[in-house]
């Protein structure tokens, strides 16, 4: 099967009676495999999300981008906006792609954690409460854990919610969103930058924060 020079492969996921397509990379002796869910209108060709990943492949992390729509829905959601924002339809699909890391041989056994941008968020922290054994952390980039709704209170997995100081409308909804949450949780704030953490340093000082809170919660770490 093709591989690419980070590592990576393509993977076909079936979950929630789709079959998703996604690049899985592992790094030799990793010590986890983190999920990621893209948000709205993105994919798992997400400059930041890649940015990202990469940077936790370096820490030791495997890593999972999966795009939770498939191509024939991407074309409907282009058009109408709405599937990017059917949270129990992402999160559903999430679910299933952490049930497949669950019993693929090369990932099976391994700590998981989930990485949600945006609308991502709030499908990983549904994913998180429906997976209380499995989801050992949750990180959320510019997230709308708010969309979560009922299931924030059952989130059992350390949470760390990293927003832009300069994203106060998704800084308010996140603080709201921490209020609501029992389990271990931090809202980490990045001064001075936007939704997308384009600022000058913005995006690593968020990969950072993940692999510090990572540190500290998957094992091995």
């Amino acid at each position: 099967m093709r591989t690419d020079p980070a590592g990576e492969r393509p993977v076909a996921v079936p979950a929630a009676g789709a079959v998703l397509a996604g690049d899985l990379a592992l790094p030799a002796g990793a010590r986890g495999v983190v999920l990621f869910a893209h948000g709205s209108g993105s994919s798992r060709h997400s400059p930041r999300n890649r940015q990202v990943a990469a940077a936790l492949r370096e820490a030791g992390h495997g890593t999972l981008l999966v795009d939770l729509l498939t191509e024939a829905e991407e074309r409907v959601d282009a058009r109408t906006r709405e599937l990017r924002f059917d949270i129990g339809l992402l999160a559903g699909r999430l679910t299933g792609a952490a049930d497949w890391l669950a019993a693929e041989p090369a990932t099976a056994g391994l700590p998981v954690a989930l990485f949600g941008a945006s609308t991502g968020a709030a499908a990983a922290l549904v994913t998180a409460a429906d997976r209380p054994d499995a989801v050992r952390a949750v990180v959320s980039r510019g997230g709308r854990p708010d969309l979560a709704g009922a299931a924030l209170a059952r989130v059992r997995a350390p949470t760390l919610l990293v927003v832009g100081g300069a994203d106060e409308q998704v800084l308010g909804l996140n603080r709201d969103a921490a209020a609501r949450m029992t389990a271990e949780h931090e809202v980490a704030v990045v001064p001075g930058a936007t939704h997308l953490f384009g600022e000058p340093g913005a995006l690593e000082r968020v990969v950072e924060l993940t692999v510090a809170w990572l540190d500290r919660w998957v094992p091995g770490g």
